[in-house]
Parts: structure tokens; C-alpha cells; sequence
């Protein structure tokens, strides 16, 4: 007797979800340290509206659907922009190169999620998705936290697909790779933005729940199954307290094995 096919998709996502220290780090007091910190307020990049409006907004399409990454979308940008006329290409990558290593460094998964993921990796009739709009250096980085742990799961990035997790494309795609033609029953677990950093456009209301229909009937007819949705979204305006995570993440848990648990 072969393995039985996985009946169950547990699709998951990153920033704001897995990790809540990935919207905590656009908080304007910690950004206004590591612009500092990064030497990229040296450059001109000294305020986070400078960072948002300036760098992030600007360049997000091609940083997150292409494989150009963060640090040269952000180098490229300071350069174009004439905010270091007297910097170095070498300088401005340096500085860019660092902001996003403490950014990756800010980017760990919850401790709290440990046990969930784990019971999750075991699980036979399960496939799990980490699924993420994000830039290029996220995947790997995304995949060391997890093999930290020994976990492993299938991690789908919008900069690896080509799309956001809002386009049909990228759950196309992602089925390509998964070839899972068994799956009935879908579970996604997305704070679709809700938690993010003020500051952040990708994270205003109206967006948030746009992009929450969009995605749920574009995995519903990419995969035809009908999709579950479990909104991750912490109490409070300042991404939430350690407790009210914790809290979260461990009524998310408690879905999760209803979710694997219920019927075919």
C-alpha cells in the first residue's frame, strides 16, 4: 500500500501571521532606529513616511514578483531618487544590504506557532503552504526558521511565482508545483494585511478586505475545493500584545485540528 494522498490543504501566511515581528518591525519607533542603525538615514532615508512613500510603495510590484530582491530594489531606488548624491553605489548597497538583514533578523516565526507547526508537519492527510506576498530574500530565510524547528513545509513567494497571492496565476502556479489533485478541503489562515505596521498602505481596511475575497475565490477555482478562511487578526492597533498573540495563535491551533480532524 502506497501513502494516502493528502485529502487537506493548509494554506498559511507569513508576515502578520506566522510572523507578527515582521509587521512589528514597520512600527515608526523601530524604523526610525534601524534607518539609523542601517546607515540608511545617513543617505537621506531618515523618516518612516520617507521609507514608505519614497522607497517601499514605489518599488513593491517589482519587488515582489520578480527575483531582483529587496536590497537592489531599495538601492536601485536611493540612487534614482538623488537622496545620497554623494554616496557610492557601494555605500548605498551596503546600507540597503544591512536594513534588510535586520529586517529578515525581525522576521522570525512566533514561538507560539512552534507546536501547531509541528503537528501539522506530522500529520499524514495534510500538505501545508506557507504563502507570502513578499521579496526575494524571504524564502530562504523563511525556510531556515522552519528547518530550525525541523519543519518543513512548501513555501510559495509571490517574488518566486511572479504574482500576488490576490492574482489567480500565483494559486495556479503553486497547484502546478503541488500536483495535489486529491485535496478536498482547503484551510487558509491570512491576516490578508490586517496586522500590518501603520504606515504601511498594504495594510488599510478596504484593501484588507478586498484582498481577502479576491484570494478565496481565486484558490476556490484554482483548486476546486472550497476554501475555510480563519482571519488572523490581533486585537489592537500596534500589532497586539505578546499575550493577545499567544491567545491567537492558540485558538488558531484549536481550528486547525478541528480543521484535520472533521470530514473528508
Amino acid at each position: 500500500m502506497g501513502m494516502m494522498p493528502p485529502k487537506k490543504l493548509v494554506i498559511i501566511d507569513y508576515c502578520g501571521t506566522l510572523s507578527l515581528e515582521a509587521s512589528r518591525f514597520g512600527r515608526p519607533e523601530n524604523l526610525v532606529r534601524v534607518l539609523q542603525e542601517s546607515g540608511l538615514a545617513a543617505l537621506g532615508v531618515s523618516t518612516p513616511e520617507a521609507f514608505w512613500n519614497e522607497i517601499v510603495d514605489p518599488t513593491w510590484v517589482e519587488g515582489s514578483t520578480t527575483a531582483i530582491g529587496y536590497t537592489r530594489v531599495m538601492a536601485d531606488r536611493i540612487a534614482s531618487r538623488g537622496f545620497a548624491s554623494a554616496a557610492s553605489p557601494g555605500e548605498i548597497e551596503a546600507a540597503a544590504s544591512r536594513f534588510v538583514a535586520l529586517y529578515l533578523e525581525s522576521s522570525r516565526i512566533d514561538p507560539h506557532w512552534r507546536p501547531v507547526l509541528a503537528r501539522l508537519c506530522r500529520h499524514p492527510a495534510a500538505i501545508t503552504v506557507v504563502a507570502t506576498d513578499h521579496y526575494a530574500e524571504a524564502t530562504e530565510t523563511i525556510a531556515g526558521y522552519l528547518d530550525s524547528w525541523g519543519i518543513s513545509f512548501f513555501i510559495a513567494n509571490s517574488a518566486d511565482l511572479g504574482f500576488w497571492k490576490q492574482d489567480r496565476r500565483f494559486w495556479e502556479i503553486l497547484k502546478s508545483q503541488l500536483a495535489p489533485a486529491s485535496v478536498r478541503r482547503i484551510l487558509l489562515i491570512d491576516d490578508f494585511g490586517f496586522n500590518e505596521a501603520p504606515g504601511d498602505s498594504y495594510g488599510e481596511r478596504a484593501k484588507v478586505l478586498a484582498r481577502r475575497e479576491k484570494t478565496v475565490a481565486n484558490i476556490e477555482e484554482s483548486f476546486r475545493a472550497l476554501v475555510e478562511g480563519v482571519p488572523f487578526e490581533l486585537p489592537g492597533v500596534d500589532g497586539g500584545s505578546d499575550e493577545a498573540a499567544a491567545l491567537l495563535i492558540e485558538r488558531t491551533g484549536a481550528g486547525i485540528d478541528a480543521f484535520l480532524e472533521g470530514g473528508q
